[in-house]
């Protein structure tokens, strides 16, 4: 088994990455398992600096091979926010109930037709000499006015899937892996993955 680091704490994005990865020769391992990595501050202006950033400051600590994703929630009729902000929406430590709470208090009022919104990935494989390599994954949907559904993590239970007519925190994990940004970039993502190995 190849060690792969997935440079996260995030136990929710780690759990699907090893869902994603299971099929794959990989020994996935988190930055929970990682002592002493030095602190990562996500200052890039887009997903892709924040992924590439990451990948980067972890595979120059460990000499291994890493995996890093940004990702977030784009809001149309906010203008894209909360975009790279998404996990620290309603503050630095904000809780996913908190953000969830302040989008939908800035979505009040506002008809559906108007609340659509995409998830967006953007994985960045670093491998010692053999550089950085970005693929990217987007997923289409609305944003519903009250959570529904208890799988998922983040904004998943506002954000409804056309097609499907249910949350990503309603849908199966296996259809959720299919269908959502993570696992498009994913899908994309193992094909590096394949040709690195």
């Amino acid at each position: 088994m190849i060690p792969l680091i997935i440079a996260t704490k995030n136990k929710g994005k780690v759990k699907e990455f090893k869902e994603l990865l299971s099929e794959y020769p990989f020994k996935v391992i988190s930055l929970l398992d990682v002592p002493g990595c030095p602190e990562i501050i996500e200052d890039g202006t887009t997903f892709k600096e924040n992924a590439v950033k990451k990948a980067e400051t972890v595979r120059d600590y460990t000499k291994k091979m890493v995996l890093a994703d940004d990702s977030g929630l784009e809001v149309d009729f906010l203008g894209g926010e909360p975009g790279i902000y998404s996990a620290r929406f309603a503050g630095d430590n904000a809780s996913d109930e908190e953000n969830n709470r302040k989008l939908l208090g800035l979505l009040k009022g506002v008809p559906e037709e108007k609340r659509g919104a995409q998830f967006t990935c953007v994985i960045a494989i670093s491998c010692p000499e053999k550089g950085t390599k970005v693929v990217e994954g987007i997923c289409r949907g609305t944003i519903i006015s009250a959570s529904l559904g208890d799988m998922g993590f983040g904004y998943d239970p506002l954000f409804l899937v056309p097609g499907y007519g249910k949350t990503f925190s309603q849908l199966e994990p296996d259809i959720k892996n299919k269908i959502s940004h993570r696992g498009k970039a994913m899908e994309k993502a193992a094909e590096l993955l394949k040709g690195l190995v």
